[in-house]
C-alpha cells in the first residue's frame, strides 16, 4: 500500500462515509498483501545505455542500427508515421494499434548523415540517429522539432521487466497538449504526470493527477512545426516536462524538455509531423477511426443517477416534455439493478422497463445502462456463475480468483485481455438490449479503488491473459478499460448488426476512440471544475479521442444558478451534451434553478438541437479525418503565439468559435479572434481579427462567432436540412462540408462540398461536382450581409 493508495483511502472515508471508506482501506492492503506474495524483490539493478552505435543494416522503409548494448529498428510507414523500438522492439503487438502495423514506405530508407550517424529521409521528416543513440526529429527543411537523448534502462540483476527512462528536448517556444485527458491544461505546463488510470475516489479538482484516462502521447506544437510523439507502453510511468525559455535577443534559448520514466515494457515509439490536421489523421490511421455515434448521441442526454423505480423515470422526462425541452437519451446507473448484479433489473422497481423503453423510443428518447467490470461473487448471480464457468476472472499469482470488496461484498473482474472472455462479455448484452437499452456507458472500470461503491482495484500481482501473451495487471491495467469498451462494442456489432453501438467509458487508453467516447467522471462542482471540464475535452481531442464531455454542473454539492447555466452552455457545444443528477448531485433538471435558468437553458437546448446537422457532418469528418469537433484556437495557426496561449475559446469544427464564460460575475469577456473575418452570431457584428475583441455575454448566451464564408448545416424551421451562410468578405471566397446522415446504420453518405463567393451584389452558393458548380439542394439563408466589420 503506498502513500498514493493511503491519501485516496482517507478521501473515500470523508466523501462516502466511514464503513465505505473503510473497506477501501481493507481492500488496498489486501491488495499490498497479494503483491508481497505474487511480486519478486526488486533488488539490486544495472544501468544501461546502448553505447556506440556498431553497423547499419538497411531495410524495406527504415532499416536496424545496431550500438554495443542495444539494437533500434526504425521504420517509416506509408502514412507518413515513423516507428522506432529499442532492444530489437517492433510495432506489434500493441493495443494502440488498430490491426497490424502500416506498412513500410519503399521509398524510405537508411542513409549516411553528418558526424557518422545515419538518417531516415521521409516526406514529412527526417529522422536522424547519432553515434551514441540519440535520435532527432527534423522538419523537411532542416529544423530540429525533438531531440531524444541516448535512452537508460535499469535492469534487476536477478532478472525481471527493466525500468527506463527517455529524455527528450523541444524547442524553447514549444508547447506540450494530450497526455490523454488532464484537468489542467490543455495546455500543459511544467510538471509531473502520472500515466496510470485512476478513479480520483472523490470529486476532483483542477490539478488532481492522474484521472481515468492516460496515454502516453504528447501534441508539441512549436513555431517550426507541431508534432505528435507516442511511446507505447502501458506501464505506469511519469512525464516531468517542462516548457522552455527564450532568451529575448540573448542567443541563449533554454529548451523544453519532457521526461518520461516507465516501470517497464517496450521502448518503442511512433512519431507524426505536419499540421496539426496531418498529424491526427496520421495518429487515426494508426489507432483507428473513431467510432461513429448514432444520431441521437449528438443530442441531450440526462443521466439520472438514483432514479428510485420507473415513476421516477416518467417523472423527470415529462418534466422535459411539459417545458418542451429537448431530450435525446435517458441514462439509468446502478441503482436499476437488482443487489448490483450487472444484467440484472430490479423488478420490484423497474417492474416493466422494456415498456417504459419503448414508449422513450416513440417519443425521441434513448434508453442508456451503466456497466461496470465488478460482478458480486454469490452463487446464484447468474453472470458470476456464467464467468465461473467460462474461466473468465482475473486470477492471483497462486492461481486463485483475486477478489476486490465493494459495496455489495466480494467482487470479482473479468480480464477483457482474453478474446474468448470478451466475446462472453460481448453476448451478455443481449439481456440489455432485450430490456429495451439502446447504449451503454462504462463506469468504475479503471478499474479504481473508491468510488461510488469504494469498489477494490485488481493488485498488480493479478495476471492477465494478454492475448496470449501472459503477464500481471502492471502491464494490463491501463488497457483494461480499452478492453472492456472493445468487448462490449463488439457484443453490439453482432448483436444488432444494423446499428451504430453506443459505449462510453469514463477510462481508457490510446485507442479508445476506437469503440466511442468518454465523459469527465466525477468532476467537482464549482468554477474551477467548470474551466477543467473544457480542458479534459480539447486534451482528449488532441489524443484522438474527439467525442467527449463532462456532466453538466460536477458531480458533488449544489452548483448555483449562475454556475449551472454557465455550465450548461459551454455543454451544448460540446460533443456529449449530458446533465446529471444523482443521490451526491442532487436534482439538477433545468427547472430546478428558476425561471430564468430554465429559459436561457431553453434557448441553449434549442440551438443544440438546430445544430445537429452540423455535428453530424462533425462526427463524419472526425471518422474520416481524426480531426476533433473540439479544436483550440490554434488549429490552423499553430505559428500563432497569441493563439498557443488561448485556453478559454475554441474552434467548434471549422466554422464556429465559442468563447464561454468560465468565470462568476461577467457580462462581458475578451475573445481571441483567429486571422479572418468572424461575425457575432446573434448580433451579425463582424470583427476582424488576428486580434481580441472585448463582447457582450449576458446570462442568456455565451458569445459565439462564424467564420466569414463559412457554410453550417442546421436543422430549419420545418425539421428539414437548411444552409447557415456567413457571407465572405469582399473579394474572397469561402465554403463548407456538408454530411447527410441516415441518424444510424453502416451506409457511407457522400461529403457535400459547398463553395461561396460574391456575385456583383449577391453572394452565390455552390455545390461543387464532377461537372462544375450546381445549385444546391436544400434551403440557404445567407447572413451577415449587412455587417460592417469593426477593425481591431
Amino acid at each position: 500500500m503506498d502513500g498514493r493508495d493511503l491519501v485516496r483511502s482517507m478521501k473515500a472515508v470523508g466523501s462516502a462515509g466511514a464503513a465505505q471508506g473503510l473497506r477501501g482501506v481493507r481492500a488496498a492492503w489486501r491488495r499490498r498483501r497479494a503483491d508481497a506474495a505474487g511480486l519478486p524483490p526488486r533488488g539490486p539493478e544495472r544501468a544501461r545505455v546502448p553505447g556506440r552505435m556498431q553497423e547499419v543494416e538497411p531495410g524495406p522503409g527504415g532499416g536496424v542500427v545496431r550500438f554495443g548494448r542495444s539494437e533500434l529498428r526504425i521504420l517509416v510507414a506509408v502514412n507518413g508515421a515513423v516507428f522506432w523500438g529499442w532492444d530489437g522492439a517492433g510495432p506489434e503487438p500493441s493495443y494502440a494499434l488498430a490491426g497490424r502495423c502500416p506498412e513500410p514506405d519503399p521509398r524510405a530508407a537508411l542513409e549516411p548523415d553528418k558526424d557518422g550517424g545515419w538518417r531516415v529521409v521521409a516526406e514529412r521528416a527526417t529522422v536522424a540517429v547519432s553515434l551514441h543513440g540519440a535520435i532527432e526529429i527534423r522538419t523537411p527543411g532542416g529544423v530540429v522539432l525533438r531531440r531524444e537523448l541516448p535512452p537508460r534502462w535499469w535492469e534487476p540483476v536477478g532478472g525481471g521487466p527493466a525500468r527506463w527512462t527517455q529524455r527528450s528536448e523541444v524547442a524553447a517556444d514549444a508547447r506540450f497538449f494530450g497526455l490523454g485527458g488532464r484537468s489542467t491544461g490543455p495546455r500543459l505546463r511544467s510538471g509531473t504526470y502520472r500515466l496510470w488510470n485512476t478513479g480520483p475516489g472523490a470529486a476532483f479538482t483542477p490539478g488532481e493527477d492522474p484521472l481515468s484516462v492516460t496515454m502516453p502521447v504528447q501534441l508539441v506544437v512549436a513555431d517550426a512545426g507541431t508534432h505528435l510523439v507516442f511511446h507505447d507502453s502501458s506501464w505506469d510511468g511519469t512525464v516531468v516536462l517542462r516548457e522552455g525559455e527564450e532568451g529575448a535577443g540573448s542567443g541563449h534559448d533554454r529548451p523544453g524538455s519532457s521526461v518520461l520514466r516507465m516501470d517497464g515494457g517496450p521502448l518503442r515509439c511512433w512519431v507524426a509531423v505536419g499540421t496539426p490536421a496531418r498529424v491526427l489523421l496520421a495518429w487515426a490511421s494508426l489507432t483507428g477511426a473513431p467510432a461513429l455515434p448514432p444520431a441521437w448521441a449528438l443530442g441531450h442526454h440526462h443521466a439520472g443517477g438514483g432514479f428510485e423505480d420507473e415513476q421516477a423515470v416518467r417523472r423527470i422526462v415529462a418534466g422535459y416534455q411539459e417545458r418542451d425541452l429537448p431530450l435525446d437519451a435517458v441514462h439509468l446507473d446502478g441503482g436499476h439493478f437488482a443487489d448490483h448484479q450487472v444484467f440484472t433489473v430490479d423488478e420490484e422497481r423497474f417492474p416493466k422497463l422494456p415498456v417504459l423503453a419503448d414508449e422513450l423510443r416513440q417519443a425521441g428518447i434513448r434508453l442508456v445502462s451503466v456497466v461496470g467490470p465488478a460482478i458480486p461473487a454469490a452463487r446464484g448471480n447468474a453472470v458470476y456463475d456464467g464467468g465461473s464457468a467460462e474461466d473468465a476472472f482475473v486470477r492471483d499469482a497462486s492461481g486463485a480468483v483475486v477478489r476486490g470488496v465493494a459495496g455489495p461484498g466480494d467482487v470479482v473482474f473479468p480480464d477483457f485481455t482474453r478474446a474468448r472472455v470478451r466475446e462472453w462479455w460481448g453476448g451478455l448484452h443481449e439481456e440489455r438490449l432485450g430490456q429495451g437499452f439502446a447504449g451503454f456507458w462504462h463506469d468504475l472500470n479503471e478499474p479504481t479503488s473508491f468510488a461510488a461503491f469504494g469498489e477494490s482495484t485488481l493488485p498488480r500481482s493479478a495476471r492477465h491473459a494478454l492475448e496470449g501473451r501472459g503477464g500481471d495487471h502492471r502491464e494490463a491495467h491501463n488497457v483494461y478499460a480499452l478492453c472492456m469498451a472493445r468487448a462490449g462494442y463488439e457484443g453490439l456489432r453482432s448483436l444488432v448488426p444494423e446499428e451504430r453501438p453506443f459505449v462510453l467509458s469514463r477510462s481508457g487508453w490510446a485507442g479508445m476512440q476506437r469503440y466511442g467516447g468518454t465523459w469527465s467522471g466525477d468532476i467537482a462542482t464549482g468554477w474551477p471544475g467548470l474551466r477543467a471540464s473544457l480542458a479534459l475535452v480539447m486534451g482528449l481531442g488532441l489524443c484522438g479521442v474527439p467525442y467527449s464531455g463532462p456532466d453538466v454542473g460536477g458531480s458533488d454539492g449544489s452548483p448555483s444558478p449562475e454556475l449551472y447555466l454557465r455550465w450548461f452552455q459551454l455543454a451544448a457545444y460540446l460533443p456529449l451534451f449530458r446533465t446529471h443528477a444523482g443521490p451526491r448531485a442532487g436534482r439538477r433538471e433545468p427547472w430546478e434553478f428558476g425561471a430564468e435558468v430554465l429559459e436561457y437553458a431553453r434557448l441553449a437546448l434549442v440551438e443544440r438541437r438546430r445544430l445537429l446537422p452540423y455535428f453530424v457532418t462533425l462526427a463524419h469528418l472526425a471518422r474520416r479525418t481524426g480531426a476533433p469537433y473540439v479544436r483550440p484556437l490554434w488549429w490552423s495557426a499553430p505559428e500563432e503565439r497569441a493563439l498557443r496561449e488561448c485556453e478559454d475559446a475554441f474552434l467548434l469544427g471549422d466554422c464556429l468559435l465559442v468563447a464561454p464564460v468560465l468565470v462568476p460575475g461577467a457580462d462581458r469577456r475578451a475573445v481571441e479572434l483567429p486571422r479572418g473575418r468572424w461575425y457575432d452570431t446573434v448580433t451579425e457584428r463582424a470583427y476582424e481579427g488576428p486580434g481580441q475583441v472585448l463582447v457582450d455575454a449576458p446570462a442568456a448566451r455565451i458569445p459565439v462567432f462564424a467564420r466569414a464564408g463559412a457554410v453550417v448545416p442546421v436543422r430549419g424551421c420545418d425539421g428539414g436540412l437548411e444552409l447557415e451562410v456567413w457571407a465572405p468578405a469582399r473579394g474572397r471566397t469561402g465554403g463548407g462540408l456538408v454530411v447527410r446522415d441516415a441518424g444510424d446504420g453502416w451506409g457511407e453518405p457522400e461529403v457535400e462540398r459547398y463553395v461561396t463567393r460574391w456575385e456583383g451584389r449577391r453572394v452565390v452558393v455552390e455545390r461543387e461536382g464532377e461537372d462544375g458548380g450546381c445549385e444546391p439542394s436544400c434551403p440557404v439563408r445567407v447572413r451577415g450581409l449587412g455587417a460592417h466589420p469593426v477593425q481591431m
